[in-house]
């Protein structure tokens, strides 16, 4: 007879956690914020999102110049109670970001959040403040639908906006100190 194992449920989205209680959770795929406090959970992406993100991550892998480039689901720890999961994030060697056993501590080099639906005013808005706040270097935010990347550099405490990026072009990252060539992302 095989015994019959309790599976573990996250609290509702939008409940107030401490970092102890957001830490006692049990492990999941699912992306799990901690945002003030506040636990945020999302919905799986879709596929056109997945491919968008695993496209972006096999582009960027062979072009970075070292550290360590991850994908989603991976907490990166701004402060207590603040821990948001990007699609991807590279941190670089010698970053202000540190690798640690259970998160990323500390603002990384490249942030890419990916747009879902409903995600889009969030990644827009929250994230991007949350961002710029912590002294992230470069942020991206893709978006699958209308098919571009648009480009935020950190410069003397807030985010320029470099540019926006269509399908079959080519932009240089000031973070990797390289260019990225968005052919083949969208398709």
């Amino acid at each position: 007879m095989v015994e019959r194992v309790e599976e573990h449920k996250l609290p509702p989205p939008g409940t107030r956690l401490t970092m102890e209680e957001y830490e006692a959770l049990p492990e999941t795929n699912q992306i799990v914020e901690l945002i003030n406090g506040v636990l945020i959970v999302n919905p799986p992406p879709l596929l056109k999102h997945q491919l968008v993100s695993g496209r972006l991550y096999s582009r960027l892998q062979p072009i970075i110049p070292n550290g360590v480039l991850l994908y989603a689901p991976v907490g990166v720890r701004l402060a207590k109670g603040i821990i948001p999961e990007p699609d991807l994030v590279w941190v670089a060697e010698g970053s202000q970001c540190v690798v640690g056993e259970k998160y990323l501590e500390g603002p990384p080099d490249l942030v890419v959040e990916i747009f879902s639906p409903g995600s889009e005013r969030y990644d827009r808005r929250d994230k991007f403040n949350l961002y710029q706040r912590f002294g992230v270097r470069e942020y991206w935010m893709v978006d699958p639908d209308a098919q571009y990347i648009e480009v935020y550099r950190y410069e003397n405490g807030a985010f320029v906006r470099q540019g926006v990026y269509g399908p079959d072009e080519t932009f240089e990252s000031a973070a990797l100190g390289k260019p990225v060539d968005l052919k083949g992302i969208f398709d």
